[in-house]
């Protein structure tokens, strides 16, 4: 069996990405990392090529800058790049992870095993990983539908599959119809630390990325945002993470005189529904089949 990692990648470095945190903690179980790299004026490249593994592989790319945001799809060049990086995969298995996403090491064993145990079962497409989205610090994580709490991360790599977004997959059953991958989950969980940058990067970032969505770019200001979906993180992080982590003492504070939004609102009444019923409102960009 062999397997692939991949990502792809811009100015990771001057928008506060632990890329290199993400990329170390799932080499000791691929045989290959391909990173699109996009054009870049920060240090981002060299950092990849501080690694220092030849596992890593790096593939040069153009942004189209002139994509339209106006249309139904949008954000497609991230689906583009994702798409150029998977496309460079030579693995049996592909397995994604954003610049702002780490895997815990006590969990590596557990993630191969799942695809040695399905690599023959064509059932199975994809690989699919609950997550813990940290917010405002280290020692908190926000938990609502808002908040994405399972996702495919890991794709077969011997069926028609793209990206036509960063999030998700599309399995191509013919040239014209497309549908989410059939999954297993691992059993595993992927830490997200995209909501831990300085607000000044989480700015720079939005402005950089808005043109691909929209033509606003929104403000930024962690402190406001719903405090009930701020939840203490009383687990360990990924040892490849744990410099790259600002010091922090308890959980995160929200404003309280923060105005809940309508979408707050619903996603409160939804929380409410969870726990009543027992069971996980959220889209899913996946059928689970196993």
């Amino acid at each position: 069996m062999k397997i692939s990692g991949f990502t792809f990648l811009r100015n990771g470095q001057l928008l506060g990405y632990p890329f290199v945190e993400s990329i170390r903690s799932i080499l000791p179980i691929v045989d290959e990392f391909v990173v699109a790299l996009g054009p870049c004026e920060d240090q981002t490249e060299q950092m990849i090529a501080g690694i220092g593994d030849s596992k890593i592989r790096v593939i040069r790319t153009a942004w189209n800058e002139r994509i339209r945001n106006d249309l139904k799809l949008q954000g497609f060049i991230y689906g583009q790049q994702k798409s150029i990086a998977l496309f460079n995969c030579t693995g049996d298995w592909a397995f994604y992870l954003e610049g702002d996403e780490v895997v815990h090491e006590t969990e590596l064993d557990k993630i191969r095993n799942a695809m040695e145990v399905h690599l023959n079962n064509p059932a199975v497409e994809a690989m699919v990983f609950d997550y813990l989205h940290f917010y405002g610090n280290r020692n908190t994580y926000a938990w609502s539908p808002r908040w994405y709490r399972t996702a495919p991360r890991i794709i077969r790599n011997t069926i028609p599959v793209w990206g036509p977004k960063g999030l998700f997959f599309v399995v191509m059953d013919t040239h014209k119809k497309g549908r989410y991958p059939r999954a297993a989950h691992t059993g595993a969980t992927i830490y997200h630390y995209g909501w831990l940058k300085s607000e000044e990067q989480l700015a720079l970032k939005k402005q950089n990325n808005s043109k691909y969505w929209t033509d606003k770019a929104n403000s930024v200001n962690y402190a406001d945002i719903d405090p009930r979906v701020l939840r203490p993180f009383r687990g360990t992080h990924p040892k490849a993470v744990q410099n790259w982590l600002p010091p922090a003492e308890g959980v995160f504070q929200a404003n309280p005189e923060h105005r809940l939004s309508s979408r707050e609102r619903k996603h409160r009444l939804i929380m409410n529904l969870e726990r009543w019923l027992g069971w996980q409102y959220g889209k899913r960009h996946y059928t689970l089949v196993s």
